[in-house]
């Protein structure tokens, strides 16, 4: 880890090279903002038709009321009502906060395999150019793969590009809970990959959950790949500013907020991800115990203490990852804020010995993982420090907190 030179001249070189960063971008890639889901799609017509309905004579709840509600609304119906009302509306139950998460699971396959049919069709589709053909034949693929085995899809909207999250582990006996927070370009096609498939969203929870069990057999634990936001497309202006990360913020707190029974949570969040916890931080639910950020442009924040909030603060690098040549600023709303590596943030900095650049952290075998798998079951004693913070230990009373 190397010294940290904050001079007032190389301040203002930071700044004059963001604004020329800005530029760059502006004339390559445009202000490309995400158009985000479908109107009037099947998702939007299944929730106007949720507001109309009742079931037992009353009227269903609101989408977007409290997940303490909404779990008093499922617990007062039987278990055939919520099967028959996951099987009317799975778009709807499969992605509601505070319904029980074996129900999601299984609103989310009637959902996918409904997904399957719609793009069947769609791949051959003769009205279609090749091009939307082979997209639509992506999405089959994919959501079918989704459908394989035992898998619990914990959310699923494929409207637009995609929105998803899987859960390994069971959610509802967890001690400790994880959560995956991944970067830009995440969307259903991206969720999982054959090749690299440490980089992707259901990789990188696999290999955490992997990694957990092996730290601590004993520990109750479950994973999150938490792929259930709109995320940048590619490194243009979204990726630079805040908006997506704002609205990414609010959908994460939710689902950690309605997460069943008192475990702790952790969050892992890497690249653009660390943004959306940056911006999570100062409103996470008391049972977020950790977060931690890995490649990180910034958490938009000066330092650990404007993040507000009462979880430890934990940050990696690895010397190869190209976002440490990215100035780590914000300039008239664009950027992030400072470096989480920086010793003067004030984070727990943590070895990221093996992980190879970028997108490596979640490389089986590097010490990033091994790290984040001792936060997640709290074993924080077994966390191995970076050279430039032989202190990241400091402050933490005992070997496993709960």
């Amino acid at each position: 880890m190397t010294s940290f030179d904050t001079s007032p001249t190389l301040t203002a070189w930071r700044a004059l090279l963001a604004v020329a960063v800005v530029f760059v971008m502006l004339a390559t890639t445009g202000w490309s903002a995400i158009r985000d889901q479908h109107v009037d799609g099947p998702r939007e017509l299944a929730l106007a038709s949720w507001a109309r309905d009742r079931i037992a004579g009353h009227s269903l709840p609101e989408v977007d009321a409290p997940a303490y509600r909404m779990a008093h609304f499922f617990a007062t119906l039987s278990s055939g009502q919520q099967v028959a009302l996951a099987g009317k509306y799975p778009s709807v139950v499969g992605n509601l906060n505070g319904a029980p998460v074996t129900l999601r699971y299984h609103a989310n396959r009637v959902a996918l395999r409904q997904a399957v049919a719609v793009e069947q069709v769609r791949a051959h589709d003769e009205r279609l150019s090749p091009d939307g053909r082979g997209q639509a034949k992506a999405r089959w693929e994919r959501f079918r793969s989704m459908l394989g085995g035992e898998r619990q899809i914990l959310a699923f909207d494929p409207s637009g590009k995609g929105r998803a999250a899987e859960v390994f582990g069971n959610l509802d006996r967890a001690a400790r809970v994880s959560v995956v927070v991944p970067g830009v370009d995440t969307h259903l096609l991206t969720l999982e990959r054959s090749k690299r498939a440490f980089a992707a969203p259901v990789g990188m929870a696999k290999s955490l959950y992997g990694a957990e069990r092996s730290a601590s057999p004993g520990t109750r634990t479950a994973v999150i790949a938490w792929a259930d936001y709109t995320a940048p497309a590619g490194l243009g202006m979204d990726a630079a500013l805040g908006g997506l990360a704002a609205d990414g913020a609010v959908r994460l707190n939710a689902m950690v907020g309605a997460l069943p029974g008192g475990s702790k949570v952790s969050l892992f969040c890497h690249s653009y991800g660390s943004v959306v916890c940056g911006v999570a931080a100062h409103r996470a639910p008391d049972r977020v115990a950790d977060i931690a950020v890995a490649g990180s442009p910034g958490m938009r924040a000066a330092n650990a203490g404007q993040l507000e909030t009462g979880a430890r603060i934990w940050a990696t690098r690895d010397g190869d990852d190209w976002i440490g040549d990215v100035p780590h600023m914000e300039f008239g709303g664009i950027g992030h804020g400072a470096d989480p590596v920086d010793p003067e943030f004030g984070a727990r900095i943590v070895s990221a010995a093996g992980a190879a650049g970028h997108s490596g952290y979640f490389e089986p075998g590097t010490e990033s993982l091994d790290n984040f798998a001792a936060i997640g079951v709290g074993a924080y004693g077994s966390v191995s420090c970076a050279s430039a913070d032989s202190t990241c230990h400091s402050g933490i009373s005992g070997e496993r907190e709960s």
